[in-house]
C-alpha cells in the first residue's frame, strides 16, 4: 500500500454560467508539505504514473469526495456532484468497479452524486476492454466523462470508440484564445457533441470573455479560476453552505425524435431515407443570436434549385440568398415552429448565383419542423419546393383577370349595368362598384331587400313584386326576368336573376342584374 501521508482532496466548483449557481466540483489530489506548503500535482503525479501508484492517490482521493458528500448529507448540506479522476492503471487494477461500489457503499453515498473522468492515456489500453468497464460502471449508475479534451492528439478516436456521457473541454489548448480559428474549433466541437447527446464542461476559464463566449455556442456549464480556485475541504463546505446550486444535466437534451448515430451513420435507413426523398430536404441549426447553419443536404435539395450549385456553395452562408424581407419571413416561421413544436409552410424569394447560371430569384415553399432543442439552439428539419413557375403561372393568370375585370368594368360603364350577388342563407347582397358609387350602397348590404327598398330605390308599389321574385328563386326558379322601375324618378331597368346550386339541387346564390330599358 502506498504511504499517501500529506495527501488531501481540494475540489474546484463547477457553474452554471447563465445563472451563477453551483452545479459540481471536481476533487484534486494535494500534498501538504511539512510546513503546511501546498505541493502542485505536477510536482507528483507523473511519478506516481510510473511507479503505479496513482491507482491507490485515485482510491483514496475517491474514498475522500464520498466521505465529504456523507458529512455534508448528515451536517443537512445539500451537496453537489463531485467528479473524481481515474487513471488508466485505475481500469486496469483488479475489481476496479466492485473497489469503488465497495467505498461508494461504505459511506452509502446515492450514485448520482458521482462522477467519473477517465483521462485520454486509456487509449494505451485495449478499447473494448476499456467499454468493458465503462459497461459496468455504467450499470452501476455512474456518469462518465472525458478529462482534457483537445489537449491531445486521439481526443476525436475516444469519442468515437467509446461509450462516454460528458466532455470536459480543456481551455487551455486554445491559450485563453476564443476569437478567429479558435472560435470556429470551439463552435464546431460543440456542435459534434450536441449530436453524441454529450454534456460539456469547459475546463480552466480564466475570464470573463471565455464564460460568455462558451455560453453563447452552448457551454453553460464552466469550471475555472473565473469563479474560483481549488478549495480545501472546510472552504468548499462553507461555500455550499452560502451558495444556491443546481443539478447538473449528464446530457445535452438536443434529439429526442430521432437517432443522432443513426442519422449519420451513411449506411443507416435514416441516412438512405433522407437521401431518397423526392424532393428537397436539409437539416439545420438556429441558434438565439439568429445565427443558421445548414449541416445535411439531399441532392433533390440541389436538383429543385437547378442552378448547377454545389452542396458546399450553399452551406457557406445560408442566409445569404435571402433580402431583409424575406429574411424576417423565414425567422418568424422558426420562431413559430420553435414556440409551437409544430410544422411550419411558408413561401419566400431567394436569390442564388452560381458560374453558369449567374444569378436568378426564386420562389421556395418551404415545410420546417423542429425535431431537437439545447439551451441555445434548435435543430431543424426542412423540405423545399421550387414553387417560381408556378408563381409566374399565377402572376400572368392574375394580370390577364385583372385586365378582363378593367375592360369588363369598363363596358358595364357604357352598357348602364348594375349588377351584384345575393347568398340565401345569410341574406346578404354584395353590390358592384356601380351600385356603391351611383345609389350609394355599402360594400355588403345585410337583411337583403329590406334596407334597399326603406331607401326608395325599389318604389313602394314594386315591393312585393321583388320580395316574390326572391321567394320563387329561393324555392326553385333558375332564371326570372321583370321590368322593374327603379330609383325616386322611377327609371325602369330590367332586373334579371339567375342562381347556382348545391350538390342537391338546393338554391345558395342568386346572380342579379339590372340593365336600362332603352326606349
Amino acid at each position: 500500500m502506498t504511504n499517501l501521508e500529506g495527501f488531501v482532496a481540494y475540489y474546484q466548483p463547477q457553474y452554471e454560467h447563465s445563472t451563477g449557481k453551483m452545479v459540481g466540483a471536481e476533487a484534486l489530489a494535494r500534498k501538504i508539505d511539512e510546513d503546511g506548503n501546498v505541493i502542485p500535482p505536477v510536482a507528483f503525479i507523473g511519478t506516481m504514473e510510473k511507479d503505479g501508484s496513482i491507482t491507490d492517490l485515485d482510491f483514496f482521493i475517491f474514498e475522500e469526495a464520498c466521505k465529504f458528500i456523507k458529512e455534508c448529507m448528515d451536517d443537512g448540506i445539500n451537496p453537489v456532484t463531485i467528479s473524481i479522476n481515474i487513471a488508466r492503471h485505475d481500469i486496469l487494477s483488479e475489481n476496479f468497479v466492485e473497489n469503488l461500489e465497495k467505498i461508494r457503499n461504505k459511506y452509502r453515498v446515492p450514485v448520482d452524486y458521482l462522477w467519473l473522468e477517465i483521462t485520454e492515456s486509456v487509449v494505451m489500453v485495449d478499447i473494448d476492454y476499456v467499454n468493458r468497464v465503462i459497461e459496468e460502471l455504467h450499470q452501476c449508475g455512474y456518469v462518465i466523462s472525458m478529462d482534457d479534451f483537445g489537449s491531445g492528439y486521439s481526443s476525436l478516436n475516444i469519442l468515437k470508440d467509446m461509450e462516454l456521457d460528458a466532455i470536459k473541454l480543456d481551455m487551455n489548448f486554445f491559450r485563453g484564445d476564443v476569437s478567429s480559428k479558435a472560435g470556429i474549433i470551439l463552435n464546431s466541437i460543440m456542435h459534434m457533441i450536441k449530436w453524441l447527446k454529450m454534456a460539456v464542461i469547459a475546463e480552466g476559464v480564466d475570464n470573463i470573455d471565455q464564460a460568455d463566449f462558451m455560453k453563447s455556442i452552448g457551454c453553460d456549464y464552466i469550471q475555472g479560476y473565473i469563479y474560483s480556485r481549488p478549495l480545501p475541504c472546510e472552504e468548499f463546505r462553507n461555500l455550499l453552505r452560502d451558495n444556491e446550486r443546481v443539478r447538473m444535466s449528464s446530457r445535452i437534451n438536443m434529439l429526442n425524435e430521432m437517432d443522432s448515430e443513426k442519422f449519420w451513420d451513411p449506411t443507416s435507413l435514416d441516412t438512405i431515407i433522407f437521401n431518397s426523398i423526392i424532393g428537397g430536404c436539409a437539416l439545420f441549426t438556429i441558434n438565439k443570436d439568429k445565427k443558421v447553419e445548414l449541416l445535411r443536404i439531399n441532392e433533390n435539395y440541389l436538383n429543385e434549385l437547378q442552378m448547377n450549385i454545389t452542396i458546399p456553395e450553399l452551406m457557406e452562408d445560408p442566409m445569404s440568398v435571402f433580402d431583409e424581407e424575406n429574411a424576417e419571413i423565414f425567422y418568424k416561421a422558426v420562431e413559430e415552429a420553435i414556440r409551437t413544436g409544430e410544422e411550419q409552410d411558408f413561401k419566400t424569394w431567394r436569390s442564388f448565383t452560381s458560374d453558369c447560371c449567374g444569378t436568378d430569384r426564386l420562389r421556395i415553399r418551404s415545410k420546417i419542423r423542429v425535431i431537437g432543442t439545447s439551451a441555445n439552439s434548435a435543430l431543424i428539419y426542412s423540405t423545399i419546393m421550387n414553387i417560381t413557375e408556378e408563381k409566374h403561372i399565377f402572376e400572368s393568370a392574375k394580370a390577364e383577370l385583372e385586365a378582363y375585370e378593367r375592360g369588363f368594368k369598363n363596358i358595364t360603364e357604357q352598357a348602364n349595368i348594375y349588377y351584384w350577388e345575393y347568398e340565401f342563407e345569410t341574406k346578404e347582397m354584395r353590390p358592384c362598384f356601380r351600385c356603391m358609387r351611383d345609389l350609394g350602397l355599402p360594400s355588403v348590404v345585410y337583411n337583403y331587400p329590406e334596407p334597399v327598398i326603406e331607401s326608395g330605390l325599389f318604389p313602394a308599389d314594386y315591393a312585393d313584386l321583388y320580395r316574390d321574385m326572391l321567394r320563387a328563386l329561393e324555392e326553385g326558379a333558375d332564371r326570372l326576368e321583370e321590368v322593374i322601375p327603379l330609383t325616386k324618378d322611377r327609371i325602369p331597368f330590367i332586373v334579371r336573376y339567375t342562381t347556382e346550386n348545391d350538390n342537391h339541387n338546393k338554391p345558395i346564390k342568386a346572380y342579379g342584374s339590372a340593365t336600362l330599358v332603352v326606349k
